[in-house]
């Protein structure tokens, strides 16, 4: 058998460089599809069709993180307060986040609030004089009972993966509707129990995250976009660094294939040098009235940091930005100290919130503005501390929605007569984000991107869209 000296024309490396460029664009390729409608690569925030008519074209979303008491908030319980001291009458769950004792009435008195009678306690006076413009849904339930996977829940889908948040999955599938601003914005949002994962686009193209405004460790007024101006250097001088720095880019793209991370980044130096013309004008409220700036509690030591959220959401909302995170953060966790608690944090934001939806439904924005409030998790009927505290509780909780396409003055979904179970028209966060993308016009199990050989949407592959909430 004759031997040949073969010398193969290409390393083994070479090899594996030139395989890996394939392997890129098959990447690209499974991006491109997964869209119905492609995606620009070089403006990947251009405004998309919706699957059908919306019935909202944005989201402001108010995140009261630490999880507030449904019990004391939204969900009156009277069987509650005729109880209060004795043992909790059914079975308790069988993970609990730590032991509870007998049944806590609720130390505030439950009023109707407008027209449409809706029960809301005196923790917030203001929001109960909205009550015509919400839709109260007593039946959310969750799957964790800590605030890290909750918070992951509530904000991608999944408690236990790193997923993409329901703000990045709004703005792939919509865009935005100005191209010199974020699609997505969070303002001092909490760098804890999940931190920047709760606003990440994970797989998603990087132009999808959120751009945060400040964090949670600083008050809204000294909140700031990062070099936002462009200080003593010239334009045209910028536009030419910008124009060398992509030429740089992309000619390393071509000799290296697509790299999503890289392309990412050149499309966040063009959206941060098209924010400087107009970003500054919308962070500063200086030419608010004194009327408004009085509306949101502005000036008022409680209520000045989030009324300067709810403003700032507001201002956003005007310019078309499609997804507004505000953050009351992280002070709702109350194990001991409930009524001193809920009353401080209530006071801080009640006024803030009503003052957002009346200066929205007043500019003719509620519409079109699907505002949404809540929390990871809700709190036991039952008792921690030496009776003055609430342990989680993700089995029943509230949240609202108002404007945007919901049914107004309602409330949907029930709990037991305790309020530790959601027992009729339960609501899954599934079915939460599921209705949510429906308003906005987008079908969950369309909205949908390939990665790692999978379609992965918001729902993953559950959620309904609650009818009942949809006007």
């Amino acid at each position: 058998m004759s031997c040949f000296n073969f010398t193969p024309a290409y390393t083994r490396r070479d090899m594996l460089r030139l395989s890996a460029n394939s392997f890129g664009l098959l990447a690209l390729g499974d991006l491109l599809r997964a869209a119905d409608t492609p995606i620009d690569s070089k403006n990947p925030l251009a405004a998309r069709p919706t699957h059908f008519a919306p019935k909202a074209k944005r989201i402001i979303f108010l995140f009261m993180h630490g999880g507030p008491s449904q019990v004391d908030t939204f969900d009156y319980k009277p069987e509650l307060k005729k109880h209060d001291g004795k043992p909790y009458p059914g079975e308790k769950p069988r993970v609990q986040f730590a032991q509870t004792g007998n049944l806590l009435a609720s130390p505030w008195e439950f009023r109707p609030g407008g027209k449409s009678g809706l029960l809301i306690s005196d923790l917030f006076p203001h929001v109960r004089d909205r009550a015509d413009d919400l839709c109260v849904i007593r039946s959310i339930h969750a799957d964790n009972s800590a605030h890290g996977g909750a918070l992951l829940q509530l904000h991608t889908g999944s408690d236990t993966f790193v997923r993409p948040s329901v703000g990045s999955w709004v703005t792939y599938g919509l865009g935005t509707e100005d191209q010199n601003l974020p699609g997505f914005i969070t303002i001092c949002p909490t760098l804890g129990h999940g931190g920047v994962q709760n606003w990440s686009s994970a797989f998603l193209p990087a132009a999808f995250q959120g751009t945060p405004i400040g964090h949670a460790g600083i008050k809204c007024k000294d909140a700031k976009l990062s070099n936002i101006s462009p200080g003593d250097t010239a334009d045209s001088l910028q536009r030419m660094q910008l124009d060398l720095l992509k030429q740089m880019n992309q000619k390393h793209l071509g000799r290296n294939g697509p790299d999503l991370a890289l392309e990412g980044r050149i499309n966040s130096f063009e959206l941060a040098y098209r924010m400087q013309s107009e970003a500054p004008g919308v962070v500063d409220v200086s030419g608010e009235t004194k009327e408004t700036l009085e509306l949101y509690g502005i000036g008022e030591d409680r209520t000045d940091n989030f009324g300067r959220q709810c403003l700032l959401a507001r201002r956003f909302a005007e310019k078309g930005v499609r997804f507004i995170q505000c953050t009351h953060s992280y002070k709702w966790d109350q194990h001991e100290d409930l009524k001193k608690g809920h009353d401080r944090n209530a006071k801080e934001v009640d006024k803030p919130i009503a003052g957002l939806l009346s200066d929205l439904k007043r500019r003719g924005l509620l519409k079109d503005t699907l505002v949404w409030w809540g929390a990871e998790f809700g709190r036991t009927p039952t008792a921690q501390g030496n009776r003055d505290g609430r342990d989680h509780n993700p089995h029943a909780f509230s949240m609202w929605l108002a404007g945007g396409g919901v049914k107004a003055g309602t409330a949907v979904g029930a709990t037991d007569d305790f309020g530790y179970y959601a027992v009729e028209n339960k609501v899954h966060m599934h079915d939460l984000h599921a209705t949510i993308l429906h308003l906005m016009g987008l079908e969950h199990e369309k909205l949908t991107f390939r990665h790692a050989g999978r379609d992965f949407r918001l729902t993953d592959v559950k959620g309904r869209v609650v009818k009942e909430v949809v006007s």
